[in-house]
């Protein structure tokens, strides 16, 4: 599979070691320093394309892959509000989406057994709930879509939550998320319920960026000859 990185940070350079083990073939990098190769042209040479960047520039990248008719996968956050017109675009022109705010296989795993245990507490009264999250000085965008992931799914099975505030904002009819932003940290999500007679803490902490970025390649090698939106419950059967 010959593949187009787009963003080569940390996650980036993770990628593109990850992908050689797997026998693929990286032809084509882009950073800021060559931002004017990826047009179309340049992506002819490609299966499909993995893209990490930032919240300003995700959603520019998603359709220029759109555009020129190759299969995307994203993992870039923080670009949310857009995400639809992405679907939209990509369902136009029978594209390939691949969208995650999260790549880890044991992150989506805890987003579903996250699901269930919401459904238990929200036959229960007297706990409230909050989600906590850690991540490395350099993650732009607060709260992270997986904290993000995490409270939307608690939403729909708990009594009374709409949607979420990023603290210190508070509201009852809502789920608090506070982010910390801390050394090298790859990423910690907590979910929280507490009352007045215990606790439950629920915690995924990633070692480091492998598991999001082998969820990258397969994902990847998920969609290259498929057509539509997808997403890790697609690939993972969940």
């Amino acid at each position: 599979m010959k593949i187009a990185l787009i963003g080569y940070g940390k996650m980036g350079r993770e990628i593109e070691s990850l992908a050689r083990d797997r026998h693929h073939e990286v032809v084509i990098i882009i950073d800021q320093d060559n931002l004017s190769d990826l047009n179309a042209e340049k992506l002819a040479k490609v299966d499909v394309a993995i893209e990490f960047t930032s919240p300003k520039s995700a959603f520019q990248n998603v359709i220029t892959c759109l555009h020129a008719g190759i299969p995307i996968v994203s993992g870039s956050t923080g670009w949310n509000d857009r995400y639809p017109e992405a679907v939209t675009l990509c369902q136009q022109l029978q594209g390939t989406l691949f969208y995650s705010s999260n790549y880890s296989i044991g992150v989506n795993i805890f987003f579903r057994v996250n699901e269930f245990l919401a459904s238990l507490m929200g036959k229960v009264s007297g706990y409230s709930v909050a989600v906590d999250e850690i991540h490395h000085t350099q993650k732009l965008d607060a709260p992270s879509g997986t904290a993000i992931t995490l409270a939307e799914l608690m939403a729909k099975e708990l009594p009374g939550k709409d949607g979420w505030l990023l603290a210190p904002q508070k509201a009852d009819n809502k789920i608090t998320i506070t982010s910390h932003r801390i050394g090298s940290v790859p990423g910690t999500h907590s979910v929280v319920y507490s009352s007045d007679a215990d606790s439950i803490t629920f915690t995924h902490a990633a070692n480091n960026r492998k598991g999001l970025a082998i969820g990258a390649i397969l994902a990847a090698e998920f969609v290259k000859d498929k057509k539509g939106v997808f997403g890790m419950n697609d690939l993972l059967k969940l």
